[in-house]
């Protein structure tokens, strides 16, 4: 069964879709099977894989309002390996029509069911707001992925964010857990970077990621190339901070099944 991970965090600009295509194509390049779903408007994980969010590619709209089979809207063709559901501006009248259905809140979760056996991790790229589409990706996960800069505004967005997750897992989701805390953009010269850092690891304990995920010009170009940064430049410092983090989340995943066990 496939692990449905949500890369959510309420502040923009944190590095979610970059987290988001790049680990995915990190987790394909060790052979696992990853499907990638943009739930954002924006449509920047689509392009950032590779696929035209302005051409005729079927999008999340089609399969949450349209009721598209989903095999009829995973693209797997794209820049990195993995599979994708696409996003575009039309993701924005979703968020609307949604509200006028019945089981809005977990229409993703009902259409992922069928292929849960096809892929070792699915991740959603959610968008920067709590709205119906992100209560549809809590849903549908088993947990959540949060990437987050070490500064002060960052560390109440994050508080903010704990108390949503609580809530949204008494209304639809009891299961609902945090996967990581993912420091990104991170600069070890920066001493409020250090400081909040610390208090992450003091607050939050092994749920904070060993990896961080540097300041890296090579992440922020690889976009606008239609790849993943491994596919950009993999000697770059950010394709191989995002090949660690996949690494560090195997060990946790094979730890967790081996405790299970």
């Amino acid at each position: 069964m496939a692990k449905v991970i949500a890369i959510a965090n309420q502040k923009g600009g944190v590095g979610k879709t970059t987290t988001a295509v790049n680990l995915a194509a990190s987790m394909a390049a060790t052979k696992r099977k990853v499907l990638l779903i943009d739930l954002d408007p924006q449509g920047n994980a689509t392009m950032g894989s590779g696929v035209d969010k302005y051409s005729d590619v079927p999008t999340i709209y089609d399969l949450l309002i349209e009721e598209l089979a989903i095999s009829e809207v995973i693209s797997t063709e794209t820049s990195g390996e993995y599979h994708l559901i696409a996003a575009n501006g039309d993701v924005t009248a979703a968020e609307v029509k949604l509200m006028e259905l019945f089981a809005r809140e977990v229409r993703l979760r009902n259409a992922l069911e069928s292929i849960q056996d096809q892929y070792e991790f699915i991740f959603i790229d959610c968008p920067p707001s709590l709205n119906m589409l992100t209560v549809n990706a809590m849903a549908a996960a088993d947990s959540i992925l949060v990437p987050m800069q070490c500064e002060y505004y960052a560390l109440e967005g994050l508080t903010a964010l704990m108390d949503t997750i609580t809530q949204l897992a008494k209304l639809v989701n009891p299961n609902l857990q945090i996967e990581g805390i993912l420091r990104t953009m991170y600069d070890p010269r920066n001493r409020l970077a250090n400081d909040v850092s610390e208090q992450l690891k003091q607050h939050f304990g092994e749920k904070v990621y060993r990896t961080v995920i540097p300041r890296n010009v090579r992440l922020a170009e690889a976009p606008s190339f239609g790849a993943p940064a491994m596919y950009y430049d993999r000697a770059s410092s950010g394709a191989k901070a995002y090949l660690a983090l996949a690494g560090e989340m195997l060990r946790r995943k094979e730890k967790q099944s081996a405790a299970v066990a």
